[in-house]
């Protein structure tokens, strides 16, 4: 862990140094991240957009027919919900308890207008997993504690993997609970620099393993493992994204 974690700050120290990246340029890698990110975070929930068919319908408001409409609002209610959270990532707004609600909001604002940003008054389970979520009375008071705590929490990939990995494990919300973790974390790692991580359907088995691992035998290290690896392969990506889309130097000056 620890030769990731400096392979980590050596990439995005030079993720640093070539930012600013233009502007037009800058645009067009942060929309294509922003579908990956959409792709991804429904796909994994059981969508069955394609990576494409997600793009179609972001870019040019093309829907799939035979494709249930359900899963064309949740690839456009997390779109809208990666925007705002790229918008809050540049506000000095504060990180915590009402930041969560509004994602999830956000998330299921068409999709499941019923329980946009509302805890959930009843057991939550997910199925084919042993993982017992909190009692739902207890979760008003689970929520308030995690919202203190990430106020003060540091804009480390570690913290953010943390917040993530709690969110899941206090299960807040009758549906979203993922996407939201996703996001909340993205928020914490764009805010400190890093590159927001996608969780590909390849990663799907060993992510949910590792999040049951953390709430069943309190060990959080393979949860930790995946996201640091997720990420120092996701600064790569960004790197040579942002290698390519510097301006050639001109032959005179070679």
């Amino acid at each position: 862990m620890d030769d990731l974690k400096r392979s980590i700050e050596k990439k995005k120290a030079e993720l640093d140094r070539l930012r600013p990246l233009r502007p037009d340029a800058l645009k067009n890698l942060v929309r294509y991240y922003d579908v990956e990110l959409t792709y991804t975070s429904n796909a994994i929930e059981g969508n069955t957009l394609t990576h494409r068919e997600t793009a179609e319908l972001i870019e040019h408001g093309i829907t799939v027919g035979g494709k249930p409409l359900r899963d064309h609002l949740e690839a456009e209610d997390h779109y809208q919900a990666v925007l705002w959270m790229r918008e809050l990532a540049g506000r000095d707004t504060l990180l915590g308890e009402a930041v969560v609600t509004e994602l999830h909001r956000r998330i299921v604002a068409r999709s499941k207008p019923e329980i946009a940003g509302v805890y959930s008054d009843h057991p939550r389970r997910i199925s084919g997993s042993p993982v017992v979520f909190p009692n739902p009375l207890k979760i008003p008071e689970l929520m308030g504690g995690f919202g203190r705590d990430l106020e003060a929490a540091p804009l480390s990939p570690e913290s953010a993997f943390d917040a993530h990995f709690r969110l899941t494990a206090i299960h807040p919300f009758s549906d979203g609970n993922g996407r939201t973790a996703r996001l909340l974390m993205n928020l914490m790692l764009l805010r400190g620099g890093y590159a927001p991580v996608a969780v590909r359907p390849e990663d799907r088995s060993r992510y949910l393993d590792a999040l049951e691992r953390g709430s069943l035998a309190d060990d959080l290290i393979p949860f930790q493992t995946l996201m640091h690896e997720r990420l120092d392969a996701t600064l790569a990506e960004y790197l040579n994204a942002f290698h390519e889309a510097l301006p050639s130097p001109r032959p005179d000056r070679i």
